[in-house]
């Protein structure tokens, strides 16, 4: 049996025997592929890596950068048998094979378990090899890690490729399919719904207590289908008030019922290594099938299992214009249907249908230069077109770098502040779809009827990534729908993952946050020095300043002073002086993100033992994602008075100008007691009505200087340079 070490890239197997250079005959000429079949049999004595005194251990294995094949996970056991078989093409054996151990931890970061390299130029060709890897740790040699059994066959192969390619597709196996659903099938079930089902969950009524004090702190749960939501929680109540929509798509092939189940949250109990523990407390369910369309039903629904009721709002309503079509057919070429839809939009219908706010038709083209995914050196791409949780997809061209569609695809507007993601993905047979690049898109930006190159951007969407795409879009929405639009809640995204603790993003987010408090503490200096007298002629001018507004103060100067700064910010835009220049200063900052990504990938090895510290993950999640909320709307009211959505800079200009006129001929006792009436009497006017707040809601709508990082069009590179493709290509 062969015994395999770990070495540094460059030395010699210890084990193999090496011929001298000088006394070889001249070598055959390289074949222009090997088949390397891979027998993974079983570990030994593995590393401790769980609390119980054992390990989840899984295998993978990378060759020049690149993950080609993943184990299936045997849990608790530090002896594990996998007995898996793997075939991997290789053009080049000088790339050896990298195989690295992880211990799987659910909703935490992989704890690493050792590694060991496999050179393939050492093994012989055309015989099975018994090999054994002993495990280490590049950082702590000295440590015992255990050993891993592999059977090794390389074969030199200059046959047909595409024999060589349906020897792949055969062979090829992820044993973990069947934890993941394919991202293509579940995007193929969510192609064209046939209505929306709207809930507003209202309140909750003598839920039983859960906790010692006699309360509880309750939360829901909404399924259907592939499609969840999560309310937020109310802690410390039996009596909860929710006030929450959530909009559902019907499809023909699905049941028709919602599954409600209400939750108690419960932080840092024992033996839950999320950190955070949750006891479902009862369930309900919703046959929409009893319900009828274009109608708002008001159900009272009780808890099967235990004590409590749900209060609630449920409305059926008709598919919007949603559809998929090639390119020769398509509804806005056509001149009769194009204006038809514009008077459907035009300023006239503005108070008809409120939630109708536009359509857009996006077509999707094209893409080139585009990453190649399989180990044969192509891709199986194909589209993912996203409006908020509307979701629809192109077909997949196989073994293609430049795929072309030619599809059209038309969604319904709800919000005009929405983003429109394009996503390409490479189809594997047997395992999850691969990310190849992504692109954002705000509607608000996009120019009618051009054919544009977008470069493809990484996952996070804060660098640039292999090839581009080409799209041509057109909206066409109702300006005053989109108004009043802004200043109701934003549309909720499905649930997805569970928030994980990320050093990078605490750190993100924080930085963001100070930069926000030293704006507000170098104007405090500024101010302060006009009363230190430190430049006289700007004291003289503040101080005459401060004495005519306190002489001649009345509350319409409010709303016209911040019509001040706005109106300053688009006189130096269109004069050509960009005042937004934080947005540099954050590309750098993510840039630098993704280069501490890339660094932590190698130190996760080594400091998988702070992934242990459970009890504090829901504070760190917490104080993580209150930074976040915290920069955001400092950057977003920045980004208002910065002119950065001329849309929300027009609306913003509109909103002040009629408050100055509202404050300026109405005496300001007569707009409090309005106010005041109005929060009073809410409620006894409609008991069901969704809280909101206007300024919240409109602020939600304006992009954090993140998301102007994220939306920000790459600029084409006609001619990348190796070093620079292979420095943004995420393998």
């Amino acid at each position: 049996m062969l015994t395999l070490p770990l070495l540094a890239v460059g030395q010699s197997l210890t084990g193999v025997d090496t011929v001298d250079p000088c006394n070889a005959e001249p070598p055959p000429p390289s074949p222009t592929m090997y088949q390397l079949d891979i027998v993974l049999k079983k570990g030994n004595n593995l590393a401790i890596r769980d609390r119980t005194g054992t390990s989840d251990p899984y295998v993978k294995f990378k060759i020049a950068g690149k993950e080609v094949f993943r184990s299936k996970t045997i849990h608790k056991n530090l002896n594990p048998v996998w007995d898996e078989r793997v075939t991997l093409l290789v053009e080049s054996l000088r790339d050896p094979l990298y195989v690295k151990v992880f211990d799987y931890d659910f909703g935490l970061q992989d704890d690493f378990m050792g590694s060991a390299y496999l050179y393939l130029e050492s093994l012989e060709h055309q015989r099975t090899l018994e090999v054994t890897l002993d495990l280490n740790d590049p950082h702590y040699p000295e440590n015992n890690l255990g050993s891993l059994e592999l059977s090794v066959t390389l074969s030199p192969r200059d046959g047909d490729m595409r024999d060589t390619t349906m020897l792949l597709r055969r062979s090829w196996k992820r044993s973990s399919k069947c934890q993941s659903m394919r991202l293509s099938d579940v995007h193929r079930k969510a192609q064209l719904w046939r209505g929306i089902v709207s809930i507003s969950l209202i309140e909750g009524r003598s839920l039983q207590p859960m906790d010692a004090n006699g309360r509880s702190d309750p939360y829901v749960k909404f399924r259907m289908g592939h499609q969840k939501y999560k309310s937020k929680v109310i802690p410390k109540t039996l009596n909860p008030q929710w006030r929450e929509q959530f909009d559902f798509h019907m499809y023909e092939e699905q049941g028709g019922y919602v599954d409600i189940t209400v939750w108690d949250k419960d932080a840092g109990k024992k033996d839950d290594f999320m950190g955070r523990f949750v006891r479902l407390c009862f369930r309900c369910t919703i046959d929409l099938s009893l319900l009828s369309k274009e109608h708002t039903h008001k159900l009272e629904l009780p808890l099967e299992e235990g004590e409590g009721v749900l209060v609630m709002l449920v409305a059926l309503t008709a598919s919007a214009a949603v559809s998929i079509s090639d390119l020769s057919v398509n509804v806005l070429d056509d001149p009769h249907e194009r204006h038809q839809i514009k008077q459907r939009y035009s300023l006239w219908r503005s108070l008809h249908n409120l939630k109708d706010v536009g359509v857009v038709q996006v077509k999707v083209i094209r893409a080139e230069g585009l990453m190649a995914a399989d180990v044969t050196g192509k891709s199986d791409p194909f589209c993912v077109v996203e409006l908020s949780n509307d979701r629809l997809q192109t077909h997949t061209v196989y073994k293609n770098l430049n795929p072309e569609w030619n599809k059209v695809f038309t969604f319904n507007v709800k919000d005009i502040h929405s983003v429109l993601e394009v996503t390409v993905y490479d189809e594997d047979r047997d395992r999850s779809a691969d990310f190849l690049g992504k692109v954002a898109i705000p509607l608000l930006n996009i120019q009618n009827g051009e054919r544009k190159a977008y470069a493809l951007k990484s996952k996070e969407l804060t660098g640039p990534t292999k090839g581009v795409i080409f799209l041509e879009i057109d909206v066409i929405f109702n300006t005053v729908k989109a108004g009043l639009r802004t200043l109701i809640p934003i549309e909720q995204k499905y649930i997805e993952e569970e928030p994980k603790v990320s050093k990078q993003l605490l750190l993100r987010n924080f930085n963001r946050v100070r930069r926000c408090i030293m704006f507000l503490i170098n104007t405090g200096y500024y101010i302060n020095s006009c009363f230190e007298w430190d430049s006289p002629q700007r004291s003289i001018c503040a101080f005459v300043l401060f004495v005519v507004v306190v002489w001649n103060f009345e509350l319409y100067m409010i709303p016209l002073a911040l019509l001040l700064p706005l109106a300053w910010n688009y006189i130096l835009i269109t004069s050509g002086k960009d005042t937004r220049q934080d947005v540099q200063a954050m590309e750098d900052l993510l840039e630098d993100e993704d280069e501490d990504f890339d660094k932590d990938d190698k130190d996760s090895e080594r400091k998988g033992f702070m992934n242990k510290l459970y009890a504090i993950q829901d504070v760190c999640i917490s104080v993580q994602n209150a930074l976040d909320e915290v920069a955001s709307y400092g950057e977003r009211i920045k980004n208002t008075f910065n002119w950065t959505v001329p849309f929300l800079s027009w609306l913003a200009i509109v909103a002040l100008g009629v408050a100055t006129i509202i404050v300026y001929f109405i005496p300001l006792r007569y707009i409090v007691l309005a106010w005041g009436v109005n929060k009073f009497t809410k409620k006894l006017r409609d008991p069901y009505s969704i809280d909101n707040n206007e300024i919240l809601d409109f602020l939600s709508r304006v992009p954090s200087d993140v998301q102007v990082v994220q939306y920000r069009e790459l600029k084409l590179d006609p001619n990348p340079s190796p070093n620079k493709r292979k420095k943004n290509n995420p393998g």
